[in-house]
């Protein structure tokens, strides 16, 4: 997404912007989920993956859509808002239910999220489209966002000035679907950035005696999972359950690539690993890192086995037996629901360049 991660993480976003959603429906895209009850809430902090996810996790709110608002072009790309000229801010529009969650609780979550003595942009990314703001959908929306950033302002909180602009919602144009759910889909590539971006050690120096900051690579709540994960995945990853041998999606993958945790991507075993234990299952002699397993004593079933889980999101992945070939003599058992498979020509614009090498 920003600029600096082009060279780093992302080449996926040229083609994306020419394969995005359609004109005809960016827009309607944006808008719906207006059922009866539901409110909209509009805010811009920077990059906009970085603002999905707080609120995602917030009970009452039913969607978050990361897109583009206030500025005057119809339907921008996302090259476009990157030149600087079309005036829009990077910004998410969250659908909310006001039963469950107010607008105030909302506001909170935001300041919380932003440097908003920002000037010239949000953290690393520099520009118009990273500044931060507030979009008010009504009279009653501006005056809340009013009354909070005063709060904020006389708080001593911030040595600066605080900048964040309270403007009117006009219009909200959805962002290319790869731009969509990012820390979910490209969660290697997402971690990476915004320790980069320099955005978390911001906010936990400033709201440090308030702030429980939940690191973004912390394993997700339960009830994140079950949404994210299909109930084979849920249940292999998180109930150490097993999956049907010879049934499953990578015991015969023969393709080159890196497999992560369907949890955390974090990588686990590569291809050049691989091979065909005649067990059903996606056998590897090693890890792709000794540090990104774990192994403890599994008794289940009456038998003593050796457990494998990820290090990371502590995910239920398989077994390791004595029984593989050399140099290791390891077979590592691993359940396919616990993973994804990252193919090779994939490595670089999915946020694991560094593994490309392997293959060289």
């Amino acid at each position: 997404m920003k600029q600096f991660i082009w060279s780093i993480l992302i080449s996926l976003v040229v083609a994306g912007c020419a394969s995005g959603a359609s004109d005809g429906n960016r827009k309607d895209l944006a808008m719906a989920g207006d059922s009866t009850g539901f409110e909209k809430a509009t805010f811009a902090g920077g990059c906009f993956w970085c603002m999905e996810h707080p609120f995602e996790t917030m009970e009452g709110v039913e969607d978050v859509i990361s897109g583009y608002t206030g500025g005057h072009t119809k339907n921008p790309t996302y090259e476009q808002v990157c030149s600087g000229k079309t005036g829009h801010l990077e910004a998410v529009q969250i659908t909310f239910d006001p039963s469950r969650v107010s607008y105030s609780e909302l506001l909170d979550a935001f300041w919380r999220q932003i440097d908003p003595t920002d000037e010239g942009g949000s953290f690393v990314d520099r520009g118009s489209q990273y500044l931060t703001a507030i979009f008010y959908h009504n009279d009653e929306q501006k005056r809340l966002a009013q009354e909070s950033k005063h709060k904020l302002e006389v708080s001593g909180r911030f040595k600066n000035p605080v900048v964040t602009r309270i403007l009117r919602y006009s219009e909200f144009w959805k962002a290319e679907d790869y731009h969509q759910n990012y820390c979910t889909v490209n969660p290697a590539a997402y971690e990476r950035y915004r320790k980069a971006s320099g955005r978390d050690e911001f906010l936990q120096e400033v709201w440090k005696d308030t702030l429980s900051a939940e690191s973004e690579s912390q394993k997700p709540s339960d009830e994140e999972l079950r949404r994210r994960l299909t109930p084979l995945q849920y249940h292999v990853t998180q109930e150490n359950g097993t999956e049907p041998a010879f049934d499953n999606e990578y015991w015969d993958n023969e393709r080159e690539g890196i497999y992560v945790d369907i949890v955390s991507g974090e990588p686990l075993f590569t291809s050049l690993d691989k091979y065909d234990s005649g067990c059903g299952w996606p056998s590897f002699t090693k890890p792709i890192d000794p540090d990104a397993v774990t192994e403890r004593e599994d008794t289940t079933l009456s038998m003593r086995r050796t457990e494998v889980r990820s290090q990371s999101a502590d995910s239920h992945l398989g077994h390791v037996f004595n029984d593989g070939p050399e140099p290791t003599g390891l077979r590592y058992c691993i359940n396919a629901a616990a993973l994804r498979f990252i193919p090779k020509e994939e490595l670089e614009e999915l946020g694991y360049g560094e593994y490309k090498k392997l293959f060289e």
